[in-house]
């Protein structure tokens, strides 16, 4: 297909996701309500209505609608393509993951039964009454949720990508010994240290970073107080395209959350403060079994953090109102996974009585509370925090547990982080697999959370700019590698896999931009 039939294939795609969104409706009218101006002049309607959109800023906001559009759901490559290749080109990867899907959905479903609690109910008025008036202190609730088990943890997903083959490709042919070393045992194509320093060219030595320059000892007006200048700049301009660019070097912390939402076109209208509103009424009219998951784990990882604990009533509100939200089904159009369905009771196993289940068709697994917490730290309004960590999931943390060829997507990450290490940590690699210490059984807890609560907060958010400013969550794998080559000289010392887990438990001192760039940018090739 030529580059002028695949840019008119890209316009139509984004003209036709956009005509039925609010956004549309709100500039045709505006653009009608304009015609009654006296600037607006018949002979040059068309230039005037545009400078009119212009000026007043509605062109920007297009602009930003079609640049999310380009980001989250890349159009088809090809016009005939089946709906399966945009959610997932490669077969076996379909295959493996509705596998996991069937085990997940019948580890809810035996749960459902062995406990005797439907995955649904109406909350009785009385309830409902308690919900609503201790919305805002969910945290002082102690329900009893001993007998309540997450469906998955990272280390089963682990072993279902330990255990993927693509069954047309004989990897007896591969002449790398090297590639034989690690878990991950599937031919993907992931960048080399030379790749990644040309796409990550605003990364190197040379380039004034966030994490590095504002700590150093230099003099704030050499990069920081212009480089700040020109994050408020961006803010007024509102232009994502700029936001995106920028957070690459790293976000202040003062102009973060307003960079963020604008990165992610999250813009907190009046239309999203009542959608947050509904969702809160189905949280209070509904009762979920996943909502006793949701408990749990926050239970079990943000409030025993440090960090994160007092947010505790905060994820309550944002992950129960999340597990009701349908929107979040439109990500199903170009993720590898497929949302479960449950029967509605009473009606036997019927499929047109099959509903999604949870209604927004992720089933929340143990750690999954982690991707909301970090967010708390940059928006105090529940719906603004609701907005941004939806647009964040459907763009990025789906990818860290649904099996998928994505370069962003779990199994390309760690395979990359394995080929990094086995490239330029060969004898590290080769040691730590020796005493049975393979490093990804110790890597994938942090890169299936994109490292929240493994960092310091102010660390963890200096990395998550820069998955914003590349679109990608490439920088997690490297990062992984980073820091094995930075405690390489302990690792060399141990002797089993708990003594190289005590090397690599706490994470919580380290600083990641010094990190990445050495491994990037002063790491011989």
């Amino acid at each position: 297909m030529d580059d002028g039939s695949e840019l008119s294939l890209s316009v139509a795609h984004i003209v036709r996701r956009l005509k039925g969104s609010h956004l549309h409706a709100q500039i045709e009218r505006r653009a009608k309500e304009c015609l009654h101006q006296p600037e607006i002049r018949l002979d040059s309607l068309r230039e005037d209505v545009r400078r009119f959109l212009r000026t007043s800023g509605w062109e920007r906001q297009l602009q930003n609608a079609v640049y999310r559009e380009l980001q989250v759901q890349r159009p088809p490559s090809h016009p005939a393509a089946p709906l399966e290749h945009l959610k997932e080109p490669l077969a076996y990867m379909r295959k493996a993951q509705a596998c996991w899907e069937k085990r997940v959905l019948k580890s809810l479903n035996s749960m459902s039964a062995e406990l005797g609690v439907p995955l649904a109910r109406m909350r009785p008025a009385a309830e409902q009454k308690e919900l609503t008036s201790k919305w805002n202190e969910m945290g002082t609730d102690e329900p009893d949720l001993t007998s309540f088990r997450p469906v998955f943890a990272p280390k089963d997903f682990l072993e279902v990508l330990i255990s993927l083959r693509n069954p047309n490709y004989d990897s007896s042919e591969d002449v790398g010994v090297r590639s034989h070393w690690g878990l991950i045992q599937v031919p993907l194509d992931v960048r080399d240290i030379p790749q990644l320093r040309r796409a990550y060219a605003e990364l190197n030595l040379t380039t004034g970073q966030l994490g590095i320059d504002d700590h150093a000892h230099i003099h704030p007006d050499l990069f920081e107080n212009e480089y700040l200048q020109i994050g408020k700049k961006v803010v007024v301009e509102q232009d994502s395209a700029a936001a995106q660019q920028y957070s690459r070097q790293g976000c202040s912390t003062g102009l973060r959350a307003d960079l963020w939402a604008l990165i992610l076109n999250s813009n907190n209208q009046p239309q999203d403060a009542m959608h947050y509103e509904q969702l809160t009424a189905g949280v209070v009219q509904h009762d979920l079994l996943v909502d006793s998951l949701i408990y749990k784990d926050v239970k079990l990882t943000a409030s025993n953090d440090d960090y994160y604990f007092v947010f505790e009533d905060f994820l309550y509100q944002v992950l129960l109102c999340f597990s009701r939200d349908t929107a979040v089904l439109e990500h199903f159009k170009y993720n590898s996974a497929t949302p479960p369905r449950s029967f509605v009771q009473g009606k036997g196993e019927d499929e047109e009585c099959a509903v999604v289940y949870p209604p927004n068709g992720v089933i929340p697994f143990h750690g999954f509370s982690m991707y909301v917490a970090p967010l708390c730290f940059l928006y105090n309004e529940p719906s603004k925090l609701y907005s941004v960590f939806r647009e964040m999931y459907i763009r990025y943390f789906f990818r860290l547990h649904s099996i998928s060829s994505s370069s962003s997507g779990v199994v390309s990450l760690c395979l990359q982080f394995e080929r990094l290490l086995q490239t330029h940590l060969p004898q590290l690699f080769y040691h730590l697999r020796q005493i049975g210490a393979q490093p990804l059984r110790i890597a994938f807890k942090w890169m299936v959370r994109a490292f929240s609560g493994y960092l310091s907060t102010d660390q963890l958010l200096l990395l998550w700019d820069r998955i914003l400013g590349y679109d990608s969550l490439e920088i997690v794998a490297v990062l992984a590698a980073a820091v094995f080559a930075f405690r390489a000289e302990n690792l060399m010392e141990v002797t089993s896999l708990g003594s190289a887990e005590a090397v690599l438990a706490d994470l919580s001192t380290l600083k990641v931009m010094p990190l990445i760039q050495i491994f990037l940018f002063a790491t011989a090739i």
